[in-house]
């Protein structure tokens, strides 16, 4: 009886959030461009200026495989066009998210994932790492910042062209250009105030049809999970509590926390 009271009193409060929630929110943001190839090829049509940009493939929460020993990323979406070239799109609604190291590591990491050991290195594909924040870090009101590498002795500092690309879009950015208007829409939680279309039938879609609202509900299960076994594995590790403790701050089944224990080897 206990246990479906919480679980009524988690669910009304996810229903609480979701009506607050925007596409710049990472768990909505993921919601609304599972599987939306289409989606995501507008959003990247915009923020490159290819209006012929051709979407092939695209994967929310992309966690990559090859940084054995090195930090893990997760991908928020990550799409390849036509082309074979490679796009990481990220929202970061905290400045601190949005540090440059971070960018780097993110272009890095697509480089690694994308180059098999008998291949050679001019194979890498073209790559765009994408941020798009909630504020604007670099305090000048522009839409975007551009990042390259350049030859500094080369005459007239000419691009590098090593096929990496790095974009910041300053979500704060409001005008009339489809670029004001996009972030306009990242930045909206009620999808008839939102300019394009397809935003607005895909964000309608997880706020107000039930099978949207129940994807994202289900969304939000996972994320509480997912943060409930960093929690337990972090007190496993400090071996300060039992197992019994673990589940009960933590919320979990006692034989998850048994679980958690055996594969970090406590």
């Amino acid at each position: 009886m206990e246990d479906k009271l919480l679980r009524e009193k988690e669910h009304q409060e996810d229903l609480a959030k979701l009506r607050g929630l925007r596409p710049i929110d990472d768990d909505f943001m993921r919601c609304i461009f599972h599987e939306n190839k289409p989606l995501a090829q507008l959003v990247l049509r915009i923020l490159t200026g290819k209006d012929d940009l051709i979407v092939e493939s695209l994967e929310t929460q992309a966690d990559f495989k090859r940084l054995v020993g090195g930090r893990s990323i997760m991908l928020d979406a990550y799409a390849t066009d036509s082309e074979s070239k490679k796009y990481d799109l990220e929202v970061q609604r905290a400045d601190r998210g949005a540090d440059k190291h971070r960018a780097r590591y993110h272009s890095s990491a697509m480089d690694i994932e994308n180059l098999s050991a008998n291949q050679s290195f001019s194979e890498l594909p073209e790559t765009y790492t994408i941020f798009i924040t909630e504020n604007d870090v670099f305090g000048d009101g522009k839409p975007f910042h551009r990042i390259e590498r350049k030859d500094l002795d080369g005459e007239g500092e000419p691009l590098f062209d090593d096929g990496e690309h790095i974009l910041y879009v300053n979500g704060a950015f409001r005008d009339d250009s489809d670029i004001g208007k996009l972030m306009h829409d990242f930045g909206c939680w009620d999808p008839d105030d939102m300019n394009f279309d397809l935003m607005k039938q895909t964000a309608k879609f997880y706020k107000e049809d039930p099978k949207g609202v129940e994807i994202v509900c289900v969304a939000f299960e996972q994320t509480r999970n997912e943060k409930a076994i960093r929690i337990a594995m972090n007190l496993i590790e400090k071996g300060k509590l039992s197992f019994e403790e673990i589940a009960e701050a933590c919320e979990l089944p006692l034989e998850k926390v048994q679980e958690l224990a055996k594969q970090k080897g406590a």
